[in-house]
């Protein structure tokens, strides 16, 4: 199914991801629509702090994944809505959780939640909404839909503990590192993707190929994040630079710097990390070792290759618009870094 012609001519001047707002813009009203109405309650405090979660913004890019695999699969419906919805109630959810155990000050611009009304409303809040995530998925009818969500949302809260139990081991190989990063942040994405085919008329292999889109592009997202927070801006982060310094959390950056550290910057790397004893320079020295070695780039090279095999499994599809739309936002998910 192609664009309009009025939304082909408007997207000369849009990046892939904003095209992609625009070609399912009508869609994705719907979507809004159920968002707003299913996290309403009479206990205002829910959607008070809902609210301004939505409020701060973001492209809303699993649920857009969600209705785009749709569209490549023919017809969307209001189950796909629905589907897309929950999506994005679980995403929601899984932020405000993790912005309590990052102890972060900004999400997408903006304080984070837990900031103004304290860390158990919003665990509870985003309980609330992996609550309403399920109500969603049951309405759809589909047991496989149902059971692909749960395990993602599963896998999710298992990548969580272990980027916990690595916190501050500067041991941790890439090996461990990969398998966080497929679960906390791959996993969503390739489920927002694959969910769609399951009550569409897409056969098996393109449910897998969209699958595996998902998988690499959120895997491909997750690195240029993590290189983000060593030199990219809030806006492009979409919360505070350095968080993962401050944390301890070891991300392939470091990971890769460490492997190659002489004696001096291993006694850096146990002190900051391990030892979480920072000063006012030592981001600043992490930059500058990160940039030296190499490790910087290495960790967008790998972000490419990921890219570009999420790119490779939409070959199953015939070339039409929201193809063509996806594997571009394949590349610009590496290139938001520049």
């Amino acid at each position: 199914m192609n664009a309009p012609a009025h939304i082909k001519k408007s997207q000369q001047s849009a990046n892939p991801a904003e095209q992609l707002t625009m070609m399912a813009s009508s869609d994705m009203q719907d979507v809004n629509a159920i968002i707003l109405e299913r996290m309403d309650s009479p206990v205002g405090m829910i959607p008070d702090l809902a609210q301004h979660l939505v409020e701060a913004g973001g492209k809303r890019l699993r649920p857009l994944l969600t209705i785009a695999s749709a569209h490549l699969c023919g017809d969307v419906t209001s189950s796909h809505h629905k589907l897309a919805a929950a999506v994005e109630f679980i995403h929601s959810a899984t932020l405000l959780h993790d912005d309590v155990i990052d102890d972060s000050d900004l999400r997408r611009g903006r304080k984070v939640a837990n900031r103004i009304w304290g860390n158990s409303a919003s665990i509870l809040v985003g309980d609330f909404l992996f609550a309403r995530a399920f109500n969603l998925m049951v309405e759809t009818g589909s047991l496989e839909a149902l059971n692909i969500l749960s395990t993602a949302s599963s896998v999710i809260a298992e990548g969580e503990v272990q980027q916990l139990a690595t916190l501050r081991n500067i041991h941790m190989n890439e090996d461990i590192y990969m398998q966080v990063i497929g679960a906390k942040t791959a996993a969503l994405f390739a489920a927002a993707c694959e969910v769609s085919p399951v009550v569409s008329s897409c056969n098996q292999d393109q449910q897998e190929a969209l699958k595996n889109y998902g998988q690499n592009l959120g895997l491909a997202f997750q690195l240029v994040d993590d290189a983000l927070d060593y030199g990219g801006f809030e806006a492009a982060l979409g919360k505070s630079v350095g968080d993962d310094f401050r944390e301890g959390k070891l991300t392939l950056p470091v990971i890769r710097a460490i492997e190659n550290a002489d004696d001096d910057e291993m006694t850096f790397w146990k002190r900051v990390m391990s030892d979480q004893k920072q000063d006012d320079t030592d981001f600043e020295r992490a930059v500058s070792i990160l940039r030296q070695n190499g490790a910087l780039d290495a960790t967008i090279d790998m972000a490419r290759k990921f890219a570009q095999d999420a790119k490779s499994s939409l070959s199953v599809f015939d070339n039409n618009d929201w193809r063509m739309v996806l594997e571009e936002l394949a590349d610009y998910v590496v290139e938001r870094i520049n």
